[in-house]
């Protein structure tokens, strides 16, 4: 197909619809969803001026945490407010230079995320098996390039997105069934070949998903390792105390991020498509709510 016929099969502009199926209930729905936007917006936006503020925790890991905070109510703000828009007003539209910006910046802001959590177990594997070298280990200049290179990571492996789907030919018309522009969502809208898409998309969440996975696991266990072999009891409370936060942070992450996963690429029929879009964005929407609640306890 020739370039000047995909041009012109790439529509202007794409119609969100947000949740198909429950359109007369969008009011209802919408209620949680800006409850709990409002919660993570203050809960993160606190925890970012307490850590900026506070002498006591200018600490890596509290570094990390603010770092994390930052990635969530950024991931957040890029999908609820266009989101109640829909809901509320019935503001469907978006220009395809938006919905290409917008699909970047979730995935990207999500593998970040992801990466933020394998530094902060990486902090609690130095604190609690290497003590000793915490303070040397990691430095703020370690910690500086450290997150530079979580995000550079994000945007690497997420940028090509935009070209592969931008590349389609779209002539069954632009309306996605979404409330926001997934990549699988936008890309299965199209009339052309969108195998490149699929595949890309499974390599990126192997090497960032599966792989984040697989270090936090390695993380824990060598923890777990250190922390049974202290002879305090004391000592092992204490260490597992520190942990807890953290873990209910990646079951809080990774439980709907990869229900959304395989659910676009394996589900089929068998999940309503409703289920998969309200879950979609509650993996969007739970990290960044319930971080601060879990980290603020412990910080508190």
């Amino acid at each position: 197909m020739s370039g000047a016929n995909i041009s012109s099969m790439t529509p202007g502009f794409f119609i969100l619809n947000g949740v198909p199926g429950l359109e007369t209930a969008h009011l209802w729905i919408s209620l949680p969803f800006c409850f709990m936007y409002i919660i993570a917006v203050a809960g993160n936006c606190g925890l970012i001026y307490l850590i900026g503020h506070e002498e006591a925790l200018h600490h890596p890991m509290y570094y990390f945490l603010a770092l994390l905070s930052f990635t969530d109510v950024t991931l957040c703000t890029t999908t609820v407010p266009n989101m109640l828009c829909i809901f509320w007003f019935n503001l469907k539209e978006i220009d395809l230079s938006g919905c290409l910006a917008q699909m970047f910046f979730v995935h990207m802001l999500t593998g970040m995320e992801s990466g933020v959590l394998i530094l902060m177990a990486l902090d609690r594997y130095v604190a609690i098996c290497y003590p000793l070298h915490y303070a040397t280990t990691l430095t703020s200049a370690v910690i500086a390039k450290a997150g530079l290179a979580t995000l550079l990571r994000g945007v690497m492996l997420i940028f090509p997105f935009t070209f592969l789907t931008k590349r389609l030919p779209y002539c069954r018309g632009n309306f996605i069934p979404h409330t926001y522009c997934d990549h699988m969502s936008v890309a299965k809208v199209s009339c052309g070949n969108f195998r490149v898409n699929a595949i890309y998309g499974l390599m990126v969440a192997l090497l960032i998903g599966v792989f984040d996975m697989c270090c936090i696991a390695v993380s824990y266990t060598m923890i777990l390792r250190a922390v049974v072999s202290l002879s305090s009891t004391d000592a092992r409370h204490k260490a597992f105390s520190t942990c807890t936060s953290h873990i209910c942070a990646i079951v809080i992450t990774y439980v709907p991020a990869f229900f959304t996963f395989f659910t676009h690429r394996f589900g089929g029929h068998s999940v309503p498509h409703h289920i998969h879009i309200i879950v979609a964005n509650l993996y969007l929407l739970l990290p960044p709510t319930m971080n601060p609640i879990v980290y603020g306890i412990k910080t508190k």
